[in-house]
């Protein structure tokens, strides 16, 4: 009777796990041209990019601002909240222009193919397009040498990333098949801490 629980308790636990995890596999693969993306439900809304970050203050003002719920947007099955009305009438105008670089993922994954995080306030805008990091520290290890690694991340963005299910290339790329210049988080810090000195 013991071992009869005990395997309905697990069988359990791997259905409620499953389940879990069929969140990001439909929310963060939106189809259209940005996909995956870093979206999230929130607000009764499906796919909202970057947690509801207004994309447009990234361009016109430098910084990062939230966006109001009341003023949104859509763009290829995304929503996009704004700070201001005249942020909404510029990114309705020509939407591409103020799209995050990777679906809005963090930057630095991308360079190791591994699309995952990405925090709206830790961010860099280089040659005009807008990059999302994971933390400071996914920052800093990126400007190491941002145009070999902007070079990466567009190569892996484009052959292995784009289009593709978020969560199962995650899996992958972190447990099977990491990319020939892996390094790790201590690694990168070791690195990041001797550019500084």
């Amino acid at each position: 009777m013991l071992k009869i629980k005990a395997l309905a308790i697990a069988s359990l636990l791997g259905v409620s796990f499953a389940l879990v995890g069929c969140a990001p596999l439909v929310t963060q693969n939106p189809g259209g041209k940005i996909s995956p993306a870093n979206v999230h439900k929130m607000d009764g809304n499906d796919r909202v990019m970057l947690k509801g970050a207004d994309v447009v203050s990234y361009f016109t003002t430098k910084s990062y601002a939230q966006g109001n719920p009341s003023l949104k947007s859509t763009y290829e099955n995304i929503t996009f909240y704004f700070a201001s009305n005249e942020n909404k009438a510029l990114f309705d105008k020509e939407p591409q222009r103020y799209l995050p670089e990777y679906g809005g993922y963090c930057t630095n994954g991308i360079v190791y193919s591994v699309p995952w995080g990405g925090d709206a306030d830790v961010f860099e805008m280089i040659n005009g397009k807008l990059y999302i990091f994971g933390g400071q520290s996914s920052r800093a290890a990126f400007m190491l040498d941002p145009q070999k690694n902007i070079a990466l991340a567009d190569k892996y963005w484009k052959d292995e990333v784009s289009g593709n299910n978020a969560l199962w290339h995650r899996t992958k790329r972190t447990t099977f098949a990491k990319v020939p210049h892996y390094k790790s988080g201590s690694e990168l810090a070791a690195e990041i801490a001797k550019a500084k000195k």
